[in-house]
């Protein structure tokens, strides 16, 4: 029977070995699991994290092994590390058993003297100096972090990049509140507080088994990303924009403000894409939603003159590493092109704005050239807008993740 490590395995392999994105790799090898979900998830989503520092205790003992050696190895130093209810000798000798299995039998010996050798040598990775190796997050990001953000924030984002990050559930309030969401949803078994008016899920979470999520009493979104909603302060009867909406959350909370009274279009540059916003405003019961298909880059003279417009662009996600781990290992020059696209967006974007309304422009960044920046060219090229107001959110433990807005007003 295929086992949960198993399945952990094969997920990690195509994630290191065939750039696999970690949240569609891990779901897809772990759905035919019968029993153990939870632990194959937590196994192949912490070992993504923490690769930097499971590395560096392995190459303490082991030098270069094998690729798939090496993810056995891997896995075995965080199920002794960082999965304390898993026993050394179960984290070792599955790991041995794990190596048999996948035709890796020669290696079987290695694979448990270096874990034992791990386990009898523990170091305390809290108490390393390299904040790389302490936090596994790439050096180059850690440094561009410090000199813009400083040495305390920096930490304060270091200390919020493992772990599994907290889920809320958006109330759709046409059909429900949040006390009544959280009692139908502790109904179903799943431990939940109220945040604010936003309902945060505690324990392990089967969305596609919700007959709450089913019936279309919530989404989810992130707490930060909800917030900068909020913080638009969108009006009822008014014409919305969600100029890069898939899957289509930004757009559904922006309903939920005006209880479904608006006209609100939500865009996106693929088919599929646009299918996703029109199957989740179906599901919310929205009839303000409309999804529709358009490039962003490009000015389109059908869409509608807008009250609010949110144009949320495509970034490095440096503010949600902890959901998508294998982002915190992309090298900076491979995202040196998104400050002049983002600033095409917002450039056309703006166009659609009527006199007197405003644009919410965001991130799930925390890179200032991607925020700040763009912003600001935008402002000192065009004098027909102004300033309004900006929020950078650093990731909590417990709350929203790292998030940037920035509201600007047509004049």
């Amino acid at each position: 029977m295929r086992t949960a490590r198993q399945a952990a395995f094969e997920a990690l392999y195509k994630i290191f070995y065939e750039n696999a994105f970690s949240n569609i790799v891990i779901d897809d090898c772990i759905k035919s699991l019968k029993d153990g979900k939870a632990f194959a998830a937590r196994l192949a989503y912490g070992v993504t994290e923490r690769q930097i520092t499971l590395n560096y205790l392995i190459g303490i003992h082991c030098s270069k092994p094998k690729p798939k050696v090496k993810i056995i190895l891997m896995m075995g130093v965080y199920q002794l590390y960082f999965m304390d209810k898993v026993p050394s000798s179960a984290a070792i000798n599955e790991s041995v058993e794990l190596a048999k299995n996948n035709g890796l039998s020669y290696y079987s010996k290695l694979i448990n003297a270096v874990l034992h050798n791990i386990d009898d040598n523990r170091i305390n990775i809290d108490e390393l100096d390299d904040l790389s190796l302490r936090y596994s997050v790439g050096k180059p990001l850690i440094n561009m972090w410090i000199k813009q953000y400083g040495n305390e924030k920096t930490k304060s984002i270091l200390e919020s990049a493992n772990g599994r990050p907290p889920v809320f559930a958006i109330p759709n309030p046409i059909l429900t509140t949040p006390q009544s969401l959280a009692e139908i949803l502790s109904a179903e078994g799943t431990d939940s507080d109220i945040d604010n008016g936003l309902v945060r899920i505690n324990s392990a979470f089967d969305i596609s088994a919700s007959d709450a999520f089913k019936n279309g009493l919530f989404h989810i979104q992130d707490q930060s990303c909800y917030e900068a909603i909020k913080a638009f302060n969108i009006a009822p009867e008014s014409t919305i924009l969600d100029i890069c909406s898939a899957p289509g959350g930004k757009a559904f909370t922006a309903a939920y403000f005006c209880l479904d009274n608006a006209d609100i279009r939500a865009f996106d540059i693929h088919p599929h894409r646009v299918e996703l916003i029109k199957k989740g405003a179906d599901r919310l019961r929205l009839n303000s939603v409309k999804a529709q298909l358009n490039d962003a880059t490009v000015y389109n003279p059908d869409i509608p003159l807008a009250d609010f417009i949110i144009c949320d662009v495509p970034c490095s996600g440096f503010g949600i590493i902890r959901r998508k781990p294998e982002i915190r290992y992309k090298e900076l020059d491979s995202i040196k092109d998104l400050p002049e696209l983002q600033f095409s967006i917002l450039n056309v974007s703006a166009e659609y704005l009527k006199k007197g309304g405003k644009l919410l422009y965001s991130t799930c960044t925390l890179n200032r050239k991607e925020n700040e920046k763009v912003v600001e060219r935008f402002l000192m090229n065009n004098n027909a807008y102004s300033f309004v107001e900006e929020k950078t959110f650093l990731p909590d433990k417990n709350g929203g993740d790292g998030f940037f807005y920035s509201i600007i007003e047509r004049i």
